[in-house]
């Protein structure tokens, strides 16, 4: 499985442009799957913007983005605003687009309110934790700061996921707490990791781009240029997973604790 990796500068408050930016880098891989940041859509630093462009889940862009990912026949993945008409709220998600046209969505449950993070103020927090099923084999997706919760990536791997993906809109300071987080995610769950990040800046806040994916054994597999906008590709050899979990057993020797 051919995966592509896209850390792209997002033009802030602009759909139009980012989507073209989102289709720019499609046409230029092959890849069976390629994955973009958390908030790729509108771009990150928003604040109350996000109200006026947050969509629902069939609104006008995932339209023009289910047109690429089919003329392309690819699996694309990236961040947007969702606005939820039914209960009147906006959630920061992670879109997974088909070739065939299905759409599915992972809203995010930890929502980080410290330094220059305000999403309690903009997003509901999630509360389910789907898993999404491809020819590939199946994919648990979450959003930057759920990273530092392992029983997410935990319970998509309980679920089945062979890969677990991270999109993230993560700045310059949180970078070497986020990297050492990558390999811990693939070995405990014996899952390829993969993670995408945002490059350039916003509203003065830079984001370190450094997309990369690790092997279930935590073996670094690729990693794109830090600050850069740029794309980085790869092949996932699922067989490995197979190998991975008879080595070290973690997800049949799981127990799920009880508190009193």
């Amino acid at each position: 499985m051919k995966v592509a990796l896209a850390q792209i500068n997002c033009k802030i408050g602009d759909k139009n442009a980012n989507i073209s930016k989102m289709r720019s880098f499609t046409e230029k891989t092959d890849a069976d799957l390629i994955v973009f940041g958390e908030m790729a859509l509108t771009g990150y630093l928003l604040r109350d913007e996000f109200r006026r462009l947050a969509e629902p889940i069939d609104g006008k862009s995932i339209a023009r983005i289910s047109k690429i990912a089919s003329e392309f026949e690819t699996i694309m993945i990236f961040g947007m605003p969702e606005y939820d008409e039914n209960v009147k709220q906006i959630y920061n998600s992670a879109v997974i687009v088909y070739p065939n046209g299905k759409v599915g969505r992972y809203r995010k449950w930890y929502l980080p309110n410290f330094g220059a993070f305000e999403e309690g103020l903009y997003f509901a927090k999630g509360s389910e934790i789907p898993t999404f099923e491809t020819s590939y084999g199946k994919l648990g997706i979450h959003i930057c700061y759920d990273l530092f919760f392992p029983e997410i990536a935990h319970s998509m791997a309980l679920q089945g996921a062979d890969i677990l993906i991270n999109i993230s809109a993560s700045p310059i300071t949180s970078r070497p707490m986020f990297e050492r987080m990558f390999p811990a995610r693939a070995i405990e769950n014996t899952t390829f990791f993969l993670y995408t990040n945002l490059a350039g800046f916003e509203r003065g806040l830079q984001f370190w781009g450094g997309s990369q994916a690790w092997g279930p054994r935590g073996n670094l597999l690729c990693k794109a240029k830090y600050y850069e906008e740029t794309m980085v590709e790869c092949e996932l050899e699922l067989t490995e997973i197979r190998i991975a979990r008879s080595m070290r057993p973690t997800l049949r020797d799981s127990r799920i604790p009880h508190f009193p």
